[in-house]
Protein backbone atom coordinates (compact mmCIF):
# COMPACT_ATOMS: atom_id res chain seq x y z
CA UNK A 1 0.00 0.00 0.00
CA UNK A 2 1.44 3.20 -1.19
CA UNK A 3 2.39 5.86 1.21
CA UNK A 4 -0.38 8.17 0.79
CA UNK A 5 -2.17 8.48 4.23
CA UNK A 6 -0.65 10.75 6.53
CA UNK A 7 -2.23 10.79 9.64
CA UNK A 8 -3.45 7.25 10.75
CA UNK A 9 -5.38 7.06 13.50
CA UNK A 10 -6.67 4.75 16.07
CA UNK A 11 -9.77 4.93 18.61
CA UNK A 12 -8.66 3.32 21.98
CA UNK A 13 -11.96 4.53 23.86
CA UNK A 14 -12.01 8.40 24.32
CA UNK A 15 -8.23 8.70 23.33
CA UNK A 16 -6.94 9.57 19.75
CA UNK A 17 -3.40 8.40 19.03
CA UNK A 18 -2.25 10.08 15.71
CA UNK A 19 0.45 8.36 13.53
CA UNK A 20 2.58 10.82 11.22
CA UNK A 21 3.92 8.80 8.69
CA UNK A 22 7.27 11.05 6.27
CA UNK A 23 5.80 11.41 2.66
CA UNK A 24 7.82 10.30 0.05
CA UNK A 25 9.08 11.32 -2.91
CA UNK A 26 5.84 10.68 -5.10
CA UNK A 27 4.05 12.80 -3.04
CA UNK A 28 6.14 15.97 -3.06
CA UNK A 29 6.43 14.85 -7.08
CA UNK A 30 1.95 15.39 -6.49
CA UNK A 31 2.60 18.98 -5.46
CA UNK A 32 4.71 19.84 -7.92
CA UNK A 33 2.06 18.25 -10.71
CA UNK A 34 -0.09 21.32 -9.29
CA UNK A 35 2.29 24.17 -9.21
CA UNK A 36 4.24 22.74 -12.70
CA UNK A 37 1.63 20.67 -14.22
CA UNK A 38 3.65 18.24 -16.86
CA UNK A 39 1.42 18.47 -19.36
CA UNK A 40 2.67 22.55 -19.99
CA UNK A 41 6.07 20.55 -21.06
CA UNK A 42 7.29 21.20 -23.89
CA UNK A 43 7.87 17.63 -26.21
CA UNK A 44 11.61 18.23 -26.43
CA UNK A 45 11.73 18.61 -22.48
CA UNK A 46 12.35 16.01 -20.10
CA UNK A 47 11.36 16.71 -16.89
CA UNK A 48 10.27 15.16 -13.96
CA UNK A 49 11.73 12.74 -11.61
CA UNK A 50 15.66 12.32 -12.76
CA UNK A 51 17.14 10.14 -10.19
CA UNK A 52 15.70 8.43 -7.46
CA UNK A 53 12.34 6.14 -6.39
CA UNK A 54 9.10 7.58 -5.96
CA UNK A 55 8.83 5.30 -2.79
CA UNK A 56 12.02 7.34 -0.89
CA UNK A 57 11.15 9.12 2.30
CA UNK A 58 11.56 13.04 2.30
CA UNK A 59 12.55 15.55 5.50
CA UNK A 60 14.75 17.67 3.65
CA UNK A 61 14.10 19.61 0.31
CA UNK A 62 16.22 21.94 -1.49
CA UNK A 63 15.77 23.91 -4.58
CA UNK A 64 18.12 25.20 -7.44
CA UNK A 65 18.35 26.24 -10.74
CA UNK A 66 20.35 23.41 -12.00
CA UNK A 67 21.72 20.27 -10.84
CA UNK A 68 25.75 21.62 -10.53
CA UNK A 69 28.59 19.36 -8.77
CA UNK A 70 28.85 22.05 -6.42
CA UNK A 71 25.07 21.68 -5.81
CA UNK A 72 25.20 17.55 -5.92
CA UNK A 73 27.88 17.70 -3.49
CA UNK A 74 26.59 19.76 -1.28
CA UNK A 75 23.27 18.47 -1.08
CA UNK A 76 24.75 15.24 -0.28
CA UNK A 77 26.95 16.49 3.02
CA UNK A 78 23.66 18.66 4.31
CA UNK A 79 21.70 15.20 4.40
CA UNK A 80 19.02 16.71 1.37
CA UNK A 81 16.64 13.75 0.32
CA UNK A 82 15.33 16.04 -2.86
CA UNK A 83 16.64 18.24 -4.94
CA UNK A 84 14.18 20.32 -7.18
CA UNK A 85 15.79 21.78 -9.63
CA UNK A 86 14.41 24.14 -12.66
CA UNK A 87 17.10 22.98 -15.64
CA UNK A 88 16.76 18.89 -15.90
CA UNK A 89 19.89 17.15 -15.40
CA UNK A 90 19.34 14.39 -18.57
CA UNK A 91 18.27 15.94 -21.35
CA UNK A 92 18.71 13.33 -23.68
CA UNK A 93 18.78 9.14 -22.88
CA UNK A 94 21.53 8.35 -21.94
CA UNK A 95 24.11 5.41 -23.72
CA UNK A 96 26.23 5.17 -20.89
CA UNK A 97 27.30 6.62 -17.61
CA UNK A 98 30.96 7.17 -17.07
CA UNK A 99 31.56 7.83 -13.50
CA UNK A 100 34.97 9.70 -14.34
CA UNK A 101 32.46 12.42 -16.53
CA UNK A 102 31.32 15.22 -15.12
CA UNK A 103 27.38 13.80 -15.72
CA UNK A 104 28.43 10.55 -14.02
CA UNK A 105 29.72 11.96 -11.35
CA UNK A 106 27.07 13.57 -10.38
CA UNK A 107 24.35 10.11 -11.03
CA UNK A 108 26.75 8.75 -8.95
CA UNK A 109 27.34 11.33 -5.96
CA UNK A 110 23.41 11.51 -6.62
CA UNK A 111 22.57 7.17 -6.03
CA UNK A 112 25.18 6.56 -3.48
CA UNK A 113 24.18 8.97 -1.00
CA UNK A 114 20.07 8.74 -1.80
CA UNK A 115 19.50 12.11 -3.17
CA UNK A 116 17.39 12.54 -5.58
CA UNK A 117 16.76 15.15 -7.76
CA UNK A 118 13.79 16.02 -9.73
CA UNK A 119 13.25 18.66 -12.44
CA UNK A 120 10.21 21.11 -13.37
CA UNK A 121 11.42 23.27 -16.55
CA UNK A 122 9.50 24.11 -19.41
CA UNK A 123 6.24 23.24 -17.25
CA UNK A 124 7.20 25.62 -14.48
CA UNK A 125 7.75 28.60 -16.88
CA UNK A 126 4.20 28.23 -18.60
CA UNK A 127 2.37 27.66 -15.56
CA UNK A 128 0.08 30.56 -14.41
CA UNK A 129 1.96 31.35 -11.45
CA UNK A 130 5.47 30.36 -12.83
CA UNK A 131 9.07 32.18 -13.84
CA UNK A 132 7.38 34.39 -16.79
CA UNK A 133 4.76 35.24 -14.48
CA UNK A 134 7.19 36.66 -11.62
CA UNK A 135 9.70 38.11 -14.51
CA UNK A 136 6.55 40.01 -15.70
CA UNK A 137 5.50 41.30 -11.96
CA UNK A 138 9.09 42.71 -11.66
CA UNK A 139 9.00 44.18 -15.47
CA UNK A 140 5.91 45.58 -14.06
CA UNK A 141 3.32 44.45 -15.80
CA UNK A 142 0.02 44.83 -14.33
CA UNK A 143 -2.66 42.58 -16.26
CA UNK A 144 -0.78 39.73 -18.30
CA UNK A 145 -1.43 36.84 -20.84
CA UNK A 146 0.62 34.21 -22.22
CA UNK A 147 2.77 35.58 -25.05
CA UNK A 148 2.16 31.95 -26.48
CA UNK A 149 -1.01 30.78 -25.14
CA UNK A 150 -0.68 27.12 -23.99
CA UNK A 151 -3.57 24.49 -25.47
CA UNK A 152 -6.53 24.12 -22.80
CA UNK A 153 -7.85 20.70 -21.73
CA UNK A 154 -11.21 21.41 -20.54
CA UNK A 155 -11.36 17.50 -19.80
CA UNK A 156 -8.45 17.46 -17.48
CA UNK A 157 -8.81 21.09 -16.21
CA UNK A 158 -5.41 20.91 -15.22
CA UNK A 159 -4.01 23.61 -18.00
CA UNK A 160 -5.46 27.22 -16.81
CA UNK A 161 -5.91 29.32 -19.39
CA UNK A 162 -3.45 32.00 -17.79
CA UNK A 163 -1.10 29.40 -18.80
CA UNK A 164 1.93 29.53 -21.85
CA UNK A 165 4.93 30.68 -22.91
CA UNK A 166 6.25 34.51 -22.42
CA UNK A 167 3.65 37.22 -20.68
CA UNK A 168 3.00 40.14 -22.23
CA UNK A 169 1.03 43.12 -20.95
CA UNK A 170 0.78 46.55 -20.12
CA UNK A 171 2.65 48.69 -17.57
CA UNK A 172 0.77 50.91 -15.39
CA UNK A 173 1.98 54.40 -16.89
CA UNK A 174 4.56 54.85 -20.06
CA UNK A 175 8.26 54.60 -19.16
CA UNK A 176 11.56 54.93 -21.36
CA UNK A 177 13.18 52.23 -22.40
CA UNK A 178 16.38 53.24 -20.53
CA UNK A 179 14.13 53.76 -16.98
CA UNK A 180 12.52 50.21 -17.60
CA UNK A 181 16.51 48.83 -17.58
CA UNK A 182 17.37 50.62 -14.60
CA UNK A 183 14.17 49.43 -12.50
CA UNK A 184 15.31 46.04 -13.82
CA UNK A 185 19.24 46.05 -13.34
CA UNK A 186 18.28 46.96 -9.65
CA UNK A 187 16.03 44.58 -8.68
CA UNK A 188 17.33 41.32 -10.28
CA UNK A 189 20.72 42.66 -8.95
CA UNK A 190 22.53 42.81 -12.27
CA UNK A 191 26.22 43.43 -13.13
CA UNK A 192 25.49 44.87 -16.56
CA UNK A 193 22.14 44.58 -18.73
CA UNK A 194 22.22 44.98 -22.80
CA UNK A 195 19.86 47.12 -25.00
CA UNK A 196 18.65 46.96 -28.11
CA UNK A 197 16.86 49.95 -29.68
CA UNK A 198 16.26 53.04 -28.84
CA UNK A 199 16.90 53.69 -25.23
CA UNK A 200 15.00 57.11 -24.95
CA UNK A 201 12.04 55.06 -26.81
CA UNK A 202 8.46 55.39 -24.71
CA UNK A 203 7.01 52.35 -23.81
CA UNK A 204 4.13 50.70 -22.71
CA UNK A 205 3.07 47.53 -23.60
CA UNK A 206 6.12 44.76 -22.93
CA UNK A 207 6.75 40.92 -23.36
CA UNK A 208 8.38 38.80 -21.28
CA UNK A 209 10.20 35.42 -22.14
CA UNK A 210 12.70 33.66 -19.15
CA UNK A 211 15.35 32.30 -19.96
CA UNK A 212 16.55 32.13 -23.75
CA UNK A 213 13.88 34.02 -25.06
CA UNK A 214 15.23 33.58 -28.98
CA UNK A 215 12.63 30.97 -29.92
CA UNK A 216 9.87 33.50 -28.90
CA UNK A 217 11.01 36.53 -31.14
CA UNK A 218 9.27 36.11 -33.78
CA UNK A 219 6.11 36.09 -31.76
CA UNK A 220 7.35 39.16 -30.10
CA UNK A 221 7.37 41.12 -33.29
CA UNK A 222 4.17 39.93 -34.16
CA UNK A 223 2.56 41.62 -31.22
CA UNK A 224 1.94 44.81 -30.27
CA UNK A 225 4.36 44.98 -27.17
CA UNK A 226 7.13 47.86 -27.68
CA UNK A 227 9.78 46.14 -25.57
CA UNK A 228 11.39 42.58 -25.10
CA UNK A 229 12.71 41.00 -21.74
CA UNK A 230 14.70 37.92 -21.87
CA UNK A 231 17.95 36.66 -22.08
CA UNK A 232 20.68 34.85 -24.24
CA UNK A 233 19.55 37.10 -27.30
CA UNK A 234 21.46 36.76 -30.81
CA UNK A 235 23.01 38.88 -32.69
CA UNK A 236 20.70 38.63 -35.46
CA UNK A 237 17.87 38.46 -33.65
CA UNK A 238 18.79 41.58 -31.91
CA UNK A 239 19.13 43.21 -36.05
CA UNK A 240 15.33 41.77 -36.28
CA UNK A 241 14.10 43.86 -33.39
CA UNK A 242 16.24 46.82 -34.15
CA UNK A 243 15.20 46.79 -37.73
CA UNK A 244 11.11 46.62 -36.52
CA UNK A 245 11.66 50.01 -34.79
CA UNK A 246 11.31 48.10 -31.60
CA UNK A 247 13.20 47.49 -28.34
CA UNK A 248 14.82 44.67 -26.50
CA UNK A 249 16.30 44.15 -22.85
CA UNK A 250 18.72 41.24 -22.25
CA UNK A 251 19.35 40.79 -18.52
CA UNK A 252 21.04 37.09 -18.98
CA UNK A 253 19.84 33.57 -18.87
CA UNK A 254 20.89 33.01 -15.02
CA UNK A 255 18.97 36.40 -13.47
CA UNK A 256 15.95 35.61 -15.59
CA UNK A 257 15.01 32.20 -14.03
CA UNK A 258 16.87 32.51 -10.34
CA UNK A 259 13.98 34.68 -9.37
CA UNK A 260 11.92 31.94 -9.21
CA UNK A 261 14.11 29.65 -6.30
CA UNK A 262 12.27 31.87 -3.10
CA UNK A 263 9.26 31.73 -4.72
CA UNK A 264 8.97 28.47 -5.58
CA UNK A 265 10.20 27.35 -1.43
CA UNK A 266 7.66 29.92 -0.28
CA UNK A 267 4.89 28.35 -2.45
CA UNK A 268 5.96 24.74 -1.84
CA UNK A 269 6.30 25.08 2.31
CA UNK A 270 3.01 26.57 2.51
CA UNK A 271 1.70 23.34 0.05
CA UNK A 272 3.37 20.88 2.31
CA UNK A 273 2.30 22.79 5.61
CA UNK A 274 -1.16 22.61 4.30
CA UNK A 275 -0.43 18.84 4.08
CA UNK A 276 0.89 18.75 7.91
CA UNK A 277 4.22 17.37 6.76
CA UNK A 278 7.38 18.13 8.33
CA UNK A 279 9.59 19.03 6.08
CA UNK A 280 13.24 21.02 6.03
CA UNK A 281 13.17 22.98 3.23
CA UNK A 282 14.94 25.97 1.66
CA UNK A 283 16.92 27.59 -1.43
CA UNK A 284 20.51 25.72 -2.52
CA UNK A 285 22.09 28.77 -2.24
CA UNK A 286 25.29 27.50 -3.78
CA UNK A 287 24.78 28.62 -7.35
CA UNK A 288 25.88 32.11 -9.15
CA UNK A 289 25.59 33.89 -12.72
CA UNK A 290 28.13 31.92 -14.64
CA UNK A 291 29.62 35.39 -16.43
CA UNK A 292 32.11 37.50 -14.91
CA UNK A 293 32.24 40.97 -16.09
CA UNK A 294 35.46 43.10 -16.66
Amino acid sequence: MRNKQHAISHRLGSTEIEMNVQPSIADIVELMADLAPPELAEEWDNCGLQIGSPDWPVRKIWVALDSLPEVIEGAANEHVDLLITHHPLIYKPLHSIDLSTPLGKIIGTAIRTRTAVYSAHTNLDSAPCGVNHILARIAGIQTMAPLVAAQYDKESGRCSEDAGLGRIGMLQEPVLVYQLAEKLKERLKLQAIRIVGNPDALVEKIAVCSGSGGGLIDVFLQSDAQVYISGDIRYHDARDVEAAGKSLIDVGHFASEYILIEDLVKRLKKAVKNKGWKINMSACGLEKEPFHYM
